[in-house]
């Protein structure tokens, strides 16, 4: 087991990222040689349902994965806010911190995406038939898909989203039980989660093949916009993550450290998280920081990173709304305010309930996208493009975590 197994509580998702990129990009440049070619049925024959049948097998793990991460995280999670007034403190400055994330993200997403438009051609060539703008959800459709008459008739026919609702609650009534039944309820969640993972890393293993598919359709269809739509949402991606990184250095002097102390502090952990895109695999590098050059005592260190890095997942709030904006850009489908609203506390709820371990976030915005009527295969593409945008994720998500140490120390006593 690693030291990021074992600090999670889960196994360890494994995505071959440069396999799973070159076969992304094999797929575009394939279906955009062959494009309009005599030899592009042939090859999309195969291609497409190679890559249907990967994302099918992707999605069967969705229902209890979700199930068993949201209730598990948001379990822990309140289990650590009553874990005395530090814990308490730790767990209100996450949760006020990712709202006031969700909330700039739900301004500065679109303003990025508006400022950096997705090309008209790939707009074009992906809207035909994928959503009519009569019948995107609106404020009643989505409320009202948030609260079926029946749970189990809502997994069955696929609508995740009030599964999500409903695991919520049921984690908030755990907290209202016997101690012994709880903690059965809560091996069995934990159980259920870690053997999804563990089907999903089976499926991710296949993902350079599948995604081979899922792009060849898409670069027949795009053409050369394919290869600008990637880079746009790269760009876009590094912008979004860097300006939240960076608005949080000047808080540093609210706990005593100066912003150039600060930044001098943390950049070694900043370095781990760059190269290993873990939260978790970045909590050594953190915890040095933390009690050398930031000077956070060691009582609160050792608490309050160790619980951040698990539950504190600053860009969750940036991350969903990134990828379902740029996917509902892409496909030429409208979202109104409360498609955005929905989407920010979506990823508010994600960030305190998904293990901080690679493209876990990414698997979870499936209930999202499924309840905006966005298609699922823009998700598979995001999570093949999602080595590049990870790195920087991370690096928010750790300079949060050093920040929320430096904070709570200042206001301990």
């Amino acid at each position: 087991m690693t030291e990021q197994q074992a600090a999670s509580g889960f196994p360890e998702i494994k995505v071959p990222a440069a396999l799973t990129f070159a076969g992304l990009a094999l797929g575009f440049a394939v279906g955009i040689a062959l494009k309009d070619g005599a030899a592009l049925g042939p090859v999309l024959a195969v291609a497409e349902p190679m890559g249907n049948l990967w994302l099918r097998a992707l999605q069967l793990t969705i229902l209890p994965l979700v199930i068993g991460l949201v209730v598990t995280g948001i379990s822990q999670t309140l289990a650590a806010a009553g874990g005395g007034y530090l814990a308490r403190r730790a767990v209100g400055m996450f949760v006020m911190v990712l709202l006031a994330a969700g909330a700039m993200s739900a301004l500065l997403v679109p303003g990025l995406l508006a400022l950096f438009p997705v090309p008209e051609k790939a707009v074009a060539a992906l809207s035909g038939g994928v959503a009519d703008p009569g019948k995107v959800p609106g404020v009643a459709d989505i409320l009202n898909a948030m609260m079926p008459e029946n749970i189990f008739a809502a997994a069955a026919d696929g609508k995740m989203l009030p599964v999500v609702i409903f695991a919520s609650l049921f984690a908030l009534a755990l907290t209202r039980v016997g101690e012994a039944p709880r903690r059965q309820m809560m091996q069995f969640f934990e159980a259920l989660a870690g053997a999804m993972m563990v089907i999903v890393g089976w499926v991710l293993m296949l993902a350079p093949i599948g995604v081979f598919g899922l792009g060849a359709v898409v670069g027949a269809k795009l053409g050369g916009a394919a290869a600008a739509a990637l880079l746009l949402f790269f760009a876009v991606s590094i912008i979004a993550y860097s300006v939240l990184t960076l608005v949080l250095y000047p808080l540093a002097p609210l706990g005593g450290v100066s912003i150039g102390r600060f930044a001098r502090g943390i950049l070694p952990a900043q370095l781990v998280a760059f190269a290993s895109r873990s939260s978790l695999a970045s909590l050594p590098s953190m915890l040095t920081a933390a009690r050398g050059p930031l000077g956070v005592s060691e009582p609160v260190s050792a608490f309050v990173l160790p619980l951040a890095a698990a539950t504190f997942k600053l860009q969750g709030a940036v991350s969903l709304l990134l990828g379902v904006t740029f996917v509902a850009t892409l496909y030429g489908i409208p979202l109104g305010p409360a498609a955005i609203a929905l989407a920010a506390g979506y990823g508010v709820l994600l960030a305190l309930s998904t293990p901080g371990i690679t493209s876990a976030g990414l698997l979870m915005q499936v209930p999202l996208f499924e309840a905006l009527g966005l298609p699922v295969e823009g998700l598979a593409l995001l999570i093949a493009i999602d080595t590049i945008p990870d790195i920087f994720k991370t690096v928010a998500n750790v300079t949060a975590d050093l920040l929320a140490a430096v904070l709570l120390d200042r206001s301990k006593a």
